[in-house]
């Protein structure tokens, strides 16, 4: 039983869902991953949407570029939270894509991360996973940590050899 479940609508996307699938699996979260077009195979996008809640999934992790409906869509049809991440496109950059999600109707919400925000989208819906797991809550703290922790170590050695090495070792 998949508590997240993560939807595409086409494998163009995969690069970017997959940072949210490596986030789920950093913090031990189940989930499935499915590639649905909302427009191509309806019937198949409203089984999946209308018994996403009864699989026990609590938050879709949805992306879309440029029509990009497919966020939108579950969260008409999928009462829990649905996340969505505007797919970067080559004709308006991900813009198309952002505005639809974003611009949704009163009384259907979709959380939106920034375009290509896969891994955002993964640390928000542990984020809301963990308001009802404590232990999932801990893990999380624990990975803010170590984030701050990384920052500082990077800060050190900056001044420890100075921009121009810095630069030097990160363009290796």
């Amino acid at each position: 039983m998949a508590s997240v479940s993560i939807v595409m609508g086409s494998d163009s996307d995969m690069p970017v869902m997959a940072k949210a699938a490596a986030v789920l699996d950093e913090f031990g979260i189940s989930y499935e991953m499915r590639i649905i077009s909302a427009h191509r195979e309806p019937d198949e996008f409203f089984e999946y949407a209308k018994t996403a809640e009864e699989r026990g999934v609590k938050v879709i992790i949805a992306g879309a570029g440029m029509a990009a409906h497919l966020p939108g869509m579950c969260a008409a049809l999928f009462p829990m939270p649905v996340i969505g991440i505007p797919m970067h496109t080559t004709s308006l950059g991900g813009r198309d894509s952002l505005y639809s999600i974003v611009q949704m109707p009163s009384g259907i919400p979709v959380a939106t991360v920034a375009i290509n925000g896969g891994q955002n989208a993964g640390l928000l819906a542990v984020k809301i996973l963990a308001t009802s797991d404590v232990s999932l809550l801990d893990k999380l703290k624990a990975y803010t940590v170590e984030m701050k922790e990384g920052v500082m170590k990077k800060d050190a050695r900056l001044n420890e050899i100075g921009y121009k090495a810095y630069a030097e070792e990160k363009s290796k």
